[in-house]
């Protein structure tokens, strides 16, 4: 599995906590628990890859470090 940088956060609005994989455009998953939340957003991950090389998309190389948001 590659190694993506997930931000996990909570959401007020929805009452969840969301994960985001910034690195792989519109990849997001949410759940009740944060480990609920990473879990599906590997599951997310997993697709988002699947869908990418089946289409065959570029796929982005993890950056292997935190990203950094101006």
């Amino acid at each position: 599995m590659d190694k993506y940088e997930v931000i996990i956060f909570w959401s007020e609005e929805d009452n969840v906590f969301v994960a985001e994989v910034p690195e792989l455009p519109g990849c997001v998953a949410h759940g009740t628990t944060q480990e609920k939340a990473l879990s599906n957003a590997k599951e997310a991950e997993k697709l988002w890859l699947d869908t990418a090389r089946e289409f065959g998309d570029p796929i982005p190389e993890p950056k292997g470090r935190r990203l950094v948001f101006a």
